[in-house]
């Protein structure tokens, strides 16, 4: 059996647009195949700038907020005790006024919701939970709470670049492709990180690697990278510390610490589940409320365990021999960040763990130390603790590698730190059947971040690359043997029904031209043109026939039509 389509020129009249619209029309077919193409590069040049300053404006706000009353950016100590303990709960009240205005209901954010976006929505992003993530994760994070900025940073780089997409009426799964490229120029942006915002991507955004993704993707964490480059200058937030020093035989130690490590992460990640679990009921302003009570008493009494935990990394650094003070310090760091992200408080989860890592990781080598004697530097396992906690936490082994990798500038790290990952995640993995925080957040939270694969697949087809523009619409009076004839060879036809009440419905033509010329009519099923192929598939597999027609801006404006079988043909053969 054999299909043939044929266009009929009063369906594509453009008017004096005409040029205009053939070109967007095939801009957008090339952006809805699944391949790389310059099309999707540009995109992604152009989002990732706009993420990046977004991204931008974002860390101006927090510094300025911060320069009101700090001397030294997320550094809380210099100011007074009941200072701390006020600053949370004026932020928290502050979140709650914007969180009233916006709607309560609009409150998810974070990489979580990111995530959960992606799959169920191709990555659009709401703009008033947009507008919330702006102000409640300038907020939290300049008034002391334990979070750190990737949260934002990845929702806004998102709603940023996936806003061009959706307003320039691309494909979806084009869409789908420049958020994660808007997620990776805001982490290169605010990190100053293009390669592990590449990696974090692939490895916890999208868990997947295609080239025709890959390649857009590291065009945009380029352009973030170089806009923060020429507005912050090229500095790395761990450069300070010094060159390190480990060497085959301190291997051993790395061992037993990324297992101490791996441990902990399957504590930290249980008990915020747990949280969110136990205080899922209680009302946003009573679950804030509490964050901030929290933050304010443990701020009190350990003022390096607030903010996003760059304080914490610097003062265990320089402290390191002080053995009380940093499991004070690693306590209320845990438990603080514990609190606050299980109780809802907008703000991300990297910068606390990079901290909580840090104080670990210290203490550990000081602890095994003890053990096993030798000269240790206190900033060599201060970078191996983060890196070890990162990656048993997420479940992201390379971002986290290339993260310490970055944010420290030295490559010397790579293989004490690849010891460290290794038996930290195998530890958390195998031992605790841990997984990453942030699906282990979508599964209490009833948020999808999976799909069937064969949805999967078709997500990442527009329709517009799998449609057959060829088509002709006539009405049953006017269907005669010449058109059946010459349908039979290079055409087919689309037929338009009127109905009593002026609703016009659609018929595909089915011509079999095995034995004789016999035909069969389907009804087509009216889809969007900015569609994935998993709409379509979705539309026609419960009769397993037919075929959709694809329409731009109304219904009656036909641009061509997908077949069932079109469908099928891709599924086993793999290509368009």
């Amino acid at each position: 059996m054999t299909y043939y389509i044929l266009k009929h020129s009063s369906l594509t009249s453009y008017n004096n647009d005409a040029t205009v619209m053939t070109i967007l029309t095939t801009f957008r077919r090339q952006l809805a195949s699944p391949k790389l193409s310059w099309q999707i590069c540009l995109l992604a040049i152009i989002g990732g700038f706009a993420a990046a300053m977004l991204i931008v404006l974002f860390t101006f706000t927090i510094k300025g907020i911060q320069s009101l009353y700090l001397s030294s950016s997320d550094d809380y100590s210099t100011l007074d005790a009941i200072t701390r303990l006020d600053l949370p709960i004026i932020g928290a009240l502050i979140i709650l006024f914007f969180s009233r205005i916006t709607g309560y209901e609009y409150h998810r954010t974070g990489i979580p919701f990111v995530l959960h976006r992606l799959k169920v929505a191709y990555g659009a992003i709401p703009f008033r939970n947009t507008f919330h993530q702006f102000i409640g994760g300038a907020v939290s994070l300049s008034t002391g709470f334990s979070v750190g900025k990737e949260g934002p940073v990845v929702h806004l780089g998102a709603a940023a670049s996936s806003f061009v997409g959706s307003a320039l009426k691309l494909p979806n799964n084009s869409i789908r492709t420049l958020c994660a490229c808007g997620v990776a120029a805001g982490i290169a942006a605010s990190f100053n990180t293009p390669i592990a915002a590449v990696l974090f991507v692939m490895e916890v955004v999208l868990r997947e690697y295609d080239l025709h993704t890959f390649i857009p993707i590291m065009i945009a964490a380029i352009i973030g990278s170089m806009v923060t480059h020429s507005v912050f200058g090229g500095i790395h937030d761990y450069e300070f510390i010094s060159q390190i020093s480990l060497n085959y035989q301190d291997f051993l130690i790395l061992i037993l610490l990324g297992i101490l490590l791996g441990a902990l992460a399957a504590f930290f990640n249980r008990f915020i589940i747990y949280t969110i679990k136990r205080t899922e009921k209680l009302h946003i302003f009573t679950r804030l409320m509490i964050a901030a009570l929290i933050t304010g008493c443990l701020g009190y009494l350990v003022p390096h365990a607030m903010g996003t935990g760059s304080s914490a990394v610097v003062f265990s650094v320089e402290h390191h021999w002080q053995l009380q003070f940093l499991f004070t310090l690693l306590a209320a760091k845990l438990l603080m960040t514990i609190l606050v992200i299980g109780l809802g408080m907008p703000g991300g989860i990297v910068g606390p763990i990079i901290g909580i890592g840090a104080v670990g990781g210290i203490l550990g080598a000081l602890v095994l130390g003890m053990i096993i004697p030798g000269d240790y530097a206190a900033s060599d396992f201060a970078l191996m603790g983060m890196a070890g906690f990162m990656a048993a936490t997420l479940n992201a082994p390379l971002a986290a590698l290339l993260t310490v990798v970055e944010l420290s500038n030295q490559l010397e790290i790579m293989l004490p730190a690849m010891i460290v990952i290794g038996s930290a995640s195998l530890i958390s993995s195998q031992l605790f059947n841990n997984r990453s925080i942030f699906t282990m957040q979508l599964d209490i939270q009833n948020l999808i971040y999976r799909k069937p694969p064969i949805e999967s697949a078709l997500q990442k087809v527009g329709a517009l690359s799998l449609m057959n523009s060829k088509i002709q619409c006539l009405k049953q009076d006017e269907i005669n043997s010449e058109l059946l004839l010459q349908a039979k060879h290079e055409q087919a036809i689309v037929i338009q029904d009127q109905q009593d009440n002026n609703e016009i419905n659609y018929y595909w033509l089915e011509i079999d031209n095995t034995k004789e010329l016999t035909t069969s009519q389907h009804k087509l099923i009216p889809l969007d043109s900015q569609a994935t192929l998993a709409e379509a598939y979705a539309l026609l597999l419960h009769d397993r026939k037919g075929g959709v027609y694809i329409y731009e801006q109304t219904p009656q404006n036909i641009i061509g039509i997908i077949t069932f079988e079109q469908i099928r043909h891709y599924l086993l053969v793999g290509k368009l």
